[in-house]
Protein backbone atom coordinates (compact mmCIF):
# COMPACT_ATOMS: atom_id res chain seq x y z
CA UNK A 1 0.00 0.00 0.00
CA UNK A 2 2.82 2.40 0.92
CA UNK A 3 4.53 1.74 -2.43
CA UNK A 4 1.33 2.46 -4.31
CA UNK A 5 0.79 5.70 -2.42
CA UNK A 6 4.38 6.78 -3.11
CA UNK A 7 4.11 5.78 -6.78
CA UNK A 8 0.81 7.63 -7.14
CA UNK A 9 2.32 10.69 -5.49
CA UNK A 10 5.34 10.58 -7.79
CA UNK A 11 3.15 10.27 -10.89
CA UNK A 12 0.96 13.17 -9.77
CA UNK A 13 4.04 15.28 -9.08
CA UNK A 14 5.41 14.47 -12.54
CA UNK A 15 2.10 15.34 -14.18
CA UNK A 16 1.93 18.60 -12.25
CA UNK A 17 5.42 19.50 -13.44
CA UNK A 18 4.65 18.67 -17.07
CA UNK A 19 1.43 20.65 -16.91
CA UNK A 20 3.11 23.64 -15.27
CA UNK A 21 6.02 23.81 -17.73
CA UNK A 22 4.56 22.55 -21.01
CA UNK A 23 0.79 22.42 -21.19
CA UNK A 24 -0.76 25.09 -18.96
CA UNK A 25 -0.14 27.91 -21.43
CA UNK A 26 -0.97 25.77 -24.46
CA UNK A 27 -3.68 23.12 -24.99
CA UNK A 28 -5.17 25.07 -27.95
CA UNK A 29 -7.52 22.28 -28.99
CA UNK A 30 -8.99 22.11 -25.52
CA UNK A 31 -9.59 25.86 -25.73
CA UNK A 32 -11.70 25.16 -28.83
CA UNK A 33 -13.82 22.70 -26.85
CA UNK A 34 -14.10 25.04 -23.87
CA UNK A 35 -15.11 27.95 -26.11
CA UNK A 36 -17.66 25.83 -27.98
CA UNK A 37 -19.21 24.76 -24.68
CA UNK A 38 -19.51 28.40 -23.60
CA UNK A 39 -21.10 29.28 -26.93
CA UNK A 40 -23.54 26.39 -26.71
CA UNK A 41 -24.56 27.42 -23.20
CA UNK A 42 -25.39 30.88 -24.55
CA UNK A 43 -27.05 29.50 -27.72
CA UNK A 44 -24.46 31.30 -29.85
CA UNK A 45 -23.20 30.23 -33.29
CA UNK A 46 -20.63 27.43 -33.02
CA UNK A 47 -18.94 27.44 -36.43
CA UNK A 48 -17.24 30.76 -37.16
CA UNK A 49 -14.79 31.58 -39.93
CA UNK A 50 -13.03 34.10 -37.67
CA UNK A 51 -11.80 31.15 -35.59
CA UNK A 52 -9.64 30.24 -38.62
CA UNK A 53 -7.49 27.15 -37.92
CA UNK A 54 -9.19 26.66 -34.57
CA UNK A 55 -12.71 26.27 -35.90
CA UNK A 56 -14.86 23.65 -34.21
CA UNK A 57 -15.10 20.60 -36.49
CA UNK A 58 -17.15 18.36 -34.24
CA UNK A 59 -20.88 17.71 -34.21
CA UNK A 60 -23.06 20.27 -32.41
CA UNK A 61 -23.82 17.66 -29.74
CA UNK A 62 -20.13 17.74 -28.80
CA UNK A 63 -20.42 21.42 -27.91
CA UNK A 64 -23.48 20.71 -25.78
CA UNK A 65 -21.59 18.01 -23.90
CA UNK A 66 -18.73 20.48 -23.38
CA UNK A 67 -20.97 22.93 -21.48
CA UNK A 68 -19.93 21.62 -18.01
CA UNK A 69 -16.25 22.17 -18.87
CA UNK A 70 -17.03 25.72 -19.96
CA UNK A 71 -18.63 26.39 -16.58
CA UNK A 72 -15.12 26.25 -15.06
CA UNK A 73 -12.49 28.96 -15.45
CA UNK A 74 -10.26 28.05 -18.40
CA UNK A 75 -7.08 27.43 -16.33
CA UNK A 76 -8.95 25.10 -13.97
CA UNK A 77 -10.64 23.31 -16.87
CA UNK A 78 -7.26 22.81 -18.57
CA UNK A 79 -5.69 21.36 -15.43
CA UNK A 80 -8.63 19.01 -14.94
CA UNK A 81 -8.59 17.81 -18.55
CA UNK A 82 -4.81 17.33 -18.54
CA UNK A 83 -5.08 15.11 -15.47
CA UNK A 84 -8.04 13.23 -16.94
CA UNK A 85 -6.10 12.67 -20.18
CA UNK A 86 -3.18 11.19 -18.25
CA UNK A 87 -5.59 8.79 -16.55
CA UNK A 88 -7.12 7.95 -19.94
CA UNK A 89 -3.66 7.17 -21.29
CA UNK A 90 -3.23 4.57 -18.58
CA UNK A 91 -6.68 3.21 -19.41
CA UNK A 92 -5.82 2.93 -23.12
CA UNK A 93 -2.70 0.90 -22.34
CA UNK A 94 -4.52 -1.30 -19.82
CA UNK A 95 -7.48 -1.95 -22.14
CA UNK A 96 -5.15 -2.67 -25.07
CA UNK A 97 -3.27 -5.18 -22.94
CA UNK A 98 -6.52 -6.76 -21.80
CA UNK A 99 -7.68 -7.18 -25.41
CA UNK A 100 -4.86 -9.63 -26.17
CA UNK A 101 -6.14 -13.21 -26.16
CA UNK A 102 -2.66 -14.66 -25.63
CA UNK A 103 0.39 -12.83 -24.31
CA UNK A 104 3.68 -13.90 -25.84
CA UNK A 105 5.57 -11.34 -23.77
CA UNK A 106 5.19 -10.16 -20.16
CA UNK A 107 2.52 -7.53 -19.68
CA UNK A 108 4.95 -4.94 -18.32
CA UNK A 109 7.17 -5.36 -21.38
CA UNK A 110 4.26 -5.00 -23.81
CA UNK A 111 3.10 -1.82 -22.08
CA UNK A 112 6.63 -0.39 -21.91
CA UNK A 113 7.45 -1.07 -25.57
CA UNK A 114 4.09 0.28 -26.71
CA UNK A 115 4.53 3.38 -24.57
CA UNK A 116 7.99 4.01 -26.01
CA UNK A 117 6.80 3.46 -29.58
CA UNK A 118 3.87 5.84 -29.24
CA UNK A 119 5.31 8.36 -26.76
CA UNK A 120 5.53 11.26 -29.21
CA UNK A 121 1.85 10.93 -30.08
CA UNK A 122 0.83 10.80 -26.42
CA UNK A 123 2.91 13.86 -25.61
CA UNK A 124 1.41 15.83 -28.50
CA UNK A 125 -2.08 14.81 -27.42
CA UNK A 126 -1.54 16.05 -23.86
CA UNK A 127 -0.03 19.37 -24.95
CA UNK A 128 -2.85 20.02 -27.43
CA UNK A 129 -5.56 18.99 -24.97
CA UNK A 130 -7.14 16.69 -27.56
CA UNK A 131 -9.82 14.02 -27.03
CA UNK A 132 -8.33 11.08 -28.93
CA UNK A 133 -7.45 9.19 -25.75
CA UNK A 134 -11.06 9.52 -24.62
CA UNK A 135 -12.16 8.31 -28.05
CA UNK A 136 -10.04 5.14 -27.82
CA UNK A 137 -11.24 4.39 -24.29
CA UNK A 138 -14.88 4.70 -25.40
CA UNK A 139 -14.32 2.40 -28.41
CA UNK A 140 -12.47 -0.20 -26.33
CA UNK A 141 -15.19 0.02 -23.68
CA UNK A 142 -17.76 -0.60 -26.43
CA UNK A 143 -15.76 -3.66 -27.47
CA UNK A 144 -15.66 -4.96 -23.91
CA UNK A 145 -19.41 -4.53 -23.51
CA UNK A 146 -20.00 -6.30 -26.81
CA UNK A 147 -17.87 -9.25 -25.72
CA UNK A 148 -19.94 -9.46 -22.53
CA UNK A 149 -23.09 -9.53 -24.72
CA UNK A 150 -24.23 -6.14 -23.41
CA UNK A 151 -25.11 -5.02 -26.91
CA UNK A 152 -27.37 -2.10 -26.03
CA UNK A 153 -24.70 -0.45 -23.90
CA UNK A 154 -22.07 -1.22 -26.53
CA UNK A 155 -24.11 0.46 -29.24
CA UNK A 156 -24.66 3.50 -27.03
CA UNK A 157 -20.90 3.76 -26.52
CA UNK A 158 -20.33 3.67 -30.28
CA UNK A 159 -22.80 6.55 -30.62
CA UNK A 160 -20.86 8.45 -27.96
CA UNK A 161 -17.65 7.79 -29.88
CA UNK A 162 -19.23 9.30 -33.01
CA UNK A 163 -20.05 12.45 -31.03
CA UNK A 164 -16.46 12.63 -29.79
CA UNK A 165 -14.99 11.93 -33.23
CA UNK A 166 -17.41 11.57 -36.18
CA UNK A 167 -15.11 9.17 -38.00
CA UNK A 168 -16.17 6.50 -35.49
CA UNK A 169 -18.99 5.94 -37.97
CA UNK A 170 -16.64 3.35 -39.51
CA UNK A 171 -17.71 0.99 -36.71
CA UNK A 172 -21.36 0.90 -37.82
CA UNK A 173 -20.77 -1.38 -40.84
CA UNK A 174 -18.51 -3.50 -38.63
CA UNK A 175 -21.36 -4.03 -36.15
CA UNK A 176 -23.54 -5.06 -39.09
CA UNK A 177 -20.92 -7.48 -40.44
CA UNK A 178 -20.40 -8.90 -36.97
CA UNK A 179 -24.14 -9.56 -36.73
CA UNK A 180 -24.73 -7.47 -33.63
CA UNK A 181 -28.19 -6.08 -34.50
CA UNK A 182 -29.02 -4.83 -31.02
CA UNK A 183 -25.74 -2.93 -30.74
CA UNK A 184 -26.24 -1.48 -34.22
CA UNK A 185 -29.80 -0.43 -33.43
CA UNK A 186 -28.76 1.27 -30.21
CA UNK A 187 -25.90 3.01 -32.00
CA UNK A 188 -28.43 4.52 -34.40
CA UNK A 189 -30.74 5.43 -31.53
CA UNK A 190 -27.86 7.13 -29.74
CA UNK A 191 -26.79 8.92 -32.90
CA UNK A 192 -30.35 10.16 -33.47
CA UNK A 193 -30.44 11.44 -29.90
CA UNK A 194 -27.11 13.19 -30.45
CA UNK A 195 -28.39 14.90 -33.58
CA UNK A 196 -31.48 16.07 -31.69
CA UNK A 197 -29.67 17.11 -28.50
CA UNK A 198 -28.88 20.72 -29.51
CA UNK A 199 -32.59 21.35 -30.15
CA UNK A 200 -33.06 21.79 -26.40
CA UNK A 201 -30.97 24.97 -26.72
CA UNK A 202 -31.18 26.07 -30.34
CA UNK A 203 -34.62 24.83 -31.34
CA UNK A 204 -35.37 22.61 -34.32
CA UNK A 205 -34.52 25.05 -37.13
CA UNK A 206 -31.42 26.23 -35.29
CA UNK A 207 -30.24 22.65 -34.88
CA UNK A 208 -30.71 21.94 -38.59
CA UNK A 209 -28.71 25.07 -39.39
CA UNK A 210 -25.95 24.04 -37.00
CA UNK A 211 -25.53 20.69 -38.72
CA UNK A 212 -25.43 22.38 -42.12
CA UNK A 213 -22.75 24.75 -40.83
CA UNK A 214 -20.81 21.82 -39.39
CA UNK A 215 -20.81 20.01 -42.72
CA UNK A 216 -19.76 23.18 -44.55
CA UNK A 217 -16.91 23.74 -42.09
CA UNK A 218 -15.62 20.17 -42.40
CA UNK A 219 -15.80 20.00 -46.19
CA UNK A 220 -14.36 23.45 -46.93
CA UNK A 221 -11.44 23.14 -44.50
CA UNK A 222 -10.16 19.85 -45.94
CA UNK A 223 -8.39 20.89 -49.14
CA UNK A 224 -6.28 23.70 -47.58
CA UNK A 225 -4.87 21.22 -45.05
CA UNK A 226 -3.74 18.51 -47.47
CA UNK A 227 -0.23 19.92 -47.86
CA UNK A 228 0.21 20.52 -44.14
CA UNK A 229 3.32 18.64 -43.03
CA UNK A 230 1.49 17.05 -40.09
CA UNK A 231 -1.36 15.66 -42.21
CA UNK A 232 -0.84 11.89 -42.47
CA UNK A 233 -3.95 10.92 -44.44
CA UNK A 234 -3.83 9.07 -47.74
CA UNK A 235 -5.16 12.19 -49.45
CA UNK A 236 -2.32 14.25 -47.99
CA UNK A 237 0.26 11.59 -48.83
CA UNK A 238 -0.59 11.58 -52.52
CA UNK A 239 -1.04 15.37 -52.61
CA UNK A 240 2.47 15.80 -51.18
CA UNK A 241 3.97 13.30 -53.62
CA UNK A 242 2.12 14.34 -56.78
CA UNK A 243 0.57 17.69 -56.00
CA UNK A 244 -3.17 18.19 -55.49
CA UNK A 245 -5.18 17.14 -58.51
CA UNK A 246 -7.21 14.39 -60.19
CA UNK A 247 -4.40 11.80 -60.16
CA UNK A 248 -3.79 12.23 -56.44
CA UNK A 249 -7.53 11.99 -55.81
CA UNK A 250 -7.88 8.81 -57.87
CA UNK A 251 -4.96 7.14 -56.12
CA UNK A 252 -6.38 8.14 -52.74
CA UNK A 253 -9.72 6.56 -53.59
CA UNK A 254 -8.10 3.40 -54.97
CA UNK A 255 -5.87 2.99 -51.91
CA UNK A 256 -8.75 3.66 -49.54
CA UNK A 257 -10.85 1.07 -51.36
CA UNK A 258 -8.00 -1.45 -51.12
CA UNK A 259 -7.63 -0.84 -47.37
CA UNK A 260 -11.36 -1.22 -46.80
CA UNK A 261 -11.31 -4.42 -48.86
CA UNK A 262 -8.47 -5.69 -46.66
CA UNK A 263 -10.53 -4.84 -43.57
CA UNK A 264 -13.47 -6.75 -45.05
CA UNK A 265 -11.20 -9.73 -45.73
CA UNK A 266 -10.06 -9.67 -42.10
CA UNK A 267 -13.69 -9.84 -40.97
CA UNK A 268 -14.51 -12.62 -43.44
CA UNK A 269 -11.55 -14.67 -42.17
CA UNK A 270 -12.66 -14.45 -38.53
CA UNK A 271 -14.10 -17.97 -38.59
CA UNK A 272 -12.00 -20.35 -36.56
CA UNK A 273 -10.21 -17.52 -34.75
CA UNK A 274 -10.82 -17.34 -31.03
CA UNK A 275 -11.87 -13.84 -29.89
CA UNK A 276 -11.47 -12.17 -33.32
CA UNK A 277 -13.12 -8.85 -32.43
CA UNK A 278 -10.18 -7.10 -30.78
CA UNK A 279 -7.90 -7.29 -33.82
CA UNK A 280 -10.68 -6.02 -36.07
CA UNK A 281 -11.29 -3.04 -33.80
CA UNK A 282 -7.54 -2.37 -33.68
CA UNK A 283 -7.36 -2.45 -37.47
CA UNK A 284 -10.31 -0.07 -37.90
CA UNK A 285 -8.81 2.36 -35.39
CA UNK A 286 -5.55 2.32 -37.35
CA UNK A 287 -7.38 2.98 -40.62
CA UNK A 288 -9.05 6.15 -39.33
CA UNK A 289 -6.12 8.63 -39.58
CA UNK A 290 -5.33 7.36 -43.07
CA UNK A 291 -8.90 7.57 -44.37
CA UNK A 292 -9.83 10.88 -42.74
CA UNK A 293 -8.64 13.74 -45.00
CA UNK A 294 -7.74 15.67 -41.84
CA UNK A 295 -5.78 12.90 -40.15
CA UNK A 296 -3.06 14.61 -38.11
CA UNK A 297 -0.01 12.64 -37.05
CA UNK A 298 -0.86 12.53 -33.33
CA UNK A 299 -4.21 10.88 -34.16
CA UNK A 300 -2.19 7.72 -34.76
CA UNK A 301 -2.22 7.27 -30.99
CA UNK A 302 -5.55 5.55 -31.57
CA UNK A 303 -3.53 2.72 -33.13
CA UNK A 304 -2.23 1.79 -29.66
CA UNK A 305 -4.11 -1.57 -29.63
CA UNK A 306 -2.71 -2.42 -33.07
CA UNK A 307 0.86 -1.58 -32.08
CA UNK A 308 0.57 -3.70 -28.95
CA UNK A 309 -0.83 -6.57 -31.04
CA UNK A 310 2.18 -6.46 -33.36
CA UNK A 311 4.70 -6.19 -30.54
CA UNK A 312 3.05 -9.19 -28.91
CA UNK A 313 2.95 -11.32 -32.07
CA UNK A 314 6.06 -10.12 -33.96
CA UNK A 315 7.81 -13.48 -33.56
CA UNK A 316 4.90 -15.26 -35.27
CA UNK A 317 5.03 -13.10 -38.41
CA UNK A 318 6.73 -14.32 -41.62
CA UNK A 319 10.37 -13.09 -41.80
CA UNK A 320 9.81 -10.37 -44.41
CA UNK A 321 6.66 -9.01 -42.76
CA UNK A 322 8.33 -9.24 -39.35
CA UNK A 323 11.36 -7.26 -40.51
CA UNK A 324 9.17 -4.63 -42.16
CA UNK A 325 6.94 -4.34 -39.10
CA UNK A 326 9.85 -3.94 -36.69
CA UNK A 327 11.44 -1.35 -38.98
CA UNK A 328 8.16 0.56 -39.23
CA UNK A 329 7.68 0.59 -35.45
CA UNK A 330 11.25 1.78 -34.92
CA UNK A 331 10.76 4.61 -37.41
CA UNK A 332 7.51 5.58 -35.68
CA UNK A 333 9.24 5.58 -32.29
CA UNK A 334 12.36 7.53 -33.22
CA UNK A 335 11.09 9.98 -35.84
CA UNK A 336 11.29 12.82 -33.34
CA UNK A 337 11.97 16.46 -34.07
CA UNK A 338 14.66 16.54 -31.39
CA UNK A 339 16.34 13.44 -32.85
CA UNK A 340 16.18 14.28 -36.56
CA UNK A 341 16.56 18.04 -36.39
CA UNK A 342 14.39 20.66 -38.05
CA UNK A 343 15.37 20.12 -41.69
CA UNK A 344 15.39 16.31 -41.63
CA UNK A 345 12.14 16.16 -39.70
CA UNK A 346 10.49 18.54 -42.16
CA UNK A 347 11.61 16.35 -45.06
CA UNK A 348 10.45 13.22 -43.22
CA UNK A 349 6.95 14.62 -42.75
CA UNK A 350 6.80 16.11 -46.25
CA UNK A 351 7.49 12.65 -47.70
CA UNK A 352 4.68 11.11 -45.59
CA UNK A 353 7.03 8.41 -44.30
CA UNK A 354 4.87 7.96 -41.21
CA UNK A 355 1.87 7.14 -43.41
CA UNK A 356 3.89 4.48 -45.24
CA UNK A 357 4.94 3.03 -41.88
CA UNK A 358 1.31 2.63 -40.93
CA UNK A 359 0.52 0.89 -44.19
CA UNK A 360 3.14 -1.64 -43.07
CA UNK A 361 1.45 -1.85 -39.66
CA UNK A 362 -1.83 -2.64 -41.39
CA UNK A 363 -0.12 -5.32 -43.48
CA UNK A 364 1.12 -6.90 -40.25
CA UNK A 365 -2.38 -6.96 -38.77
CA UNK A 366 -3.87 -8.51 -41.91
CA UNK A 367 -1.12 -11.15 -41.88
CA UNK A 368 -1.94 -12.07 -38.28
CA UNK A 369 -5.55 -12.73 -39.30
CA UNK A 370 -4.71 -14.63 -42.47
CA UNK A 371 -2.47 -16.89 -40.40
CA UNK A 372 -5.19 -17.34 -37.79
CA UNK A 373 -2.99 -15.93 -35.04
CA UNK A 374 -5.38 -13.21 -33.87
Amino acid sequence: MTRRVLLTGAVLALLSSVFAFRASSRMPDFEVYWRSGARAAAAEPLYRTEDEHYQLKYLPAFAVLAIPAAALPLPAAKALWFTASAVLLGAVLALSLGSLRVRHKPGWLLVTLTLLTMAKFYGHELVLGQVNLLFVVVILAALGLLLRTQEAASGAMVALAIIIKPYAIIFLPWLFARRAPVALAWAFVGLAAALALPAAIYGLSGTVSLHQEWWHTVTTSTAPNLLNADNVSLAAMYAKWLGPGPLATRLTLLTAAALLAAAALVVVRRRGVESPDALEVALLLTLIPLLSPQGWDYVFLISTPAVMYLINHEAQLPPAIRAGTIAALLVIAFSLYDVLGREAYGTFMALSVISVCYLVVLAGLVTLRLRGLA
